[in-house]
């Protein structure tokens, strides 16, 4: 997903402590010269050390810049911001930067399917769905040629749930969207934005 892959790094002096370093080397899957950039980074583009909503969407603003990426970084903001302040601390960035980046299939999965859980009760509606589809459509604008099937949100939220909707309930469990995700790659290339199936979630 990861986009915030390439915020610049900072030159500046910045010091973690040794038992801070030791928590994030613990948490990720980064190495300490690794971290110790992407915190540098951090605080050039955050000197408060918290990354507000409105900064989060510039940054998508800048790499998506023939669509509107404002609904879908509130998404991908809220499920940075675990402790739900309003805002993004260093941990909460490089945590989630480790799982969407480093992190395995279903790290990434657990991952994107808490996005799409929009409410946290554990299931995805098709309501939920097809918020997050549509905030895909307008951050991609009309940069992609969807197929036919594919061609609105609502095309494709049907798609999504015709294919992973195993119980037909009208919600999908995470063990539904796994399962899914895995049985049949074609669905983790609807669940992204990049019709031609990248690697990145969400």
């Amino acid at each position: 997903i990861l986009l915030l892959n390439r915020v610049r790094m900072g030159k500046q002096n910045s010091k973690l402590k040794p038992e801070q370093l030791a928590d994030f080397r613990a948490q990720t899957e980064f190495t300490d010269e690794e971290i110790t950039e992407w915190y540098k980074g951090f605080l050039k583009d955050c000197p408060s050390g918290q990354l507000t909503v409105d900064e989060f969407k510039k940054i998508y603003a800048n790499f998506f810049p023939y669509g509107d990426a404002s609904k879908f970084a509130e998404h991908v903001f809220r499920t940075f911001d675990v402790n739900n302040d309003g805002s993004i601390d260093f941990r909460e960035f490089i945590c989630a930067l480790s799982v969407t980046s480093r992190g395995q299939l279903d790290q990434k999965l657990r991952w994107a399917f808490n996005m799409y859980d929009l409410d946290g009760n554990g299931y995805i509606t098709k309501q939920e769905m097809l918020e997050i589809v549509t905030a895909i459509y307008k951050m991609v604008g009309s940069v992609m040629k969807m197929p036919e099937d594919e061609s609105t949100p609502e095309k494709r939220t049907e798609k999504i749930f015709r294919q992973m909707d195993k119980n037909s309930d009208g919600k999908l469990s995470l063990e539904e969207f796994i399962d899914g995700a895995k049985s049949d790659p074609s669905i983790v290339r609807l669940l992204q934005c990049d019709p031609s199936g990248a690697t990145q979630y969400a």
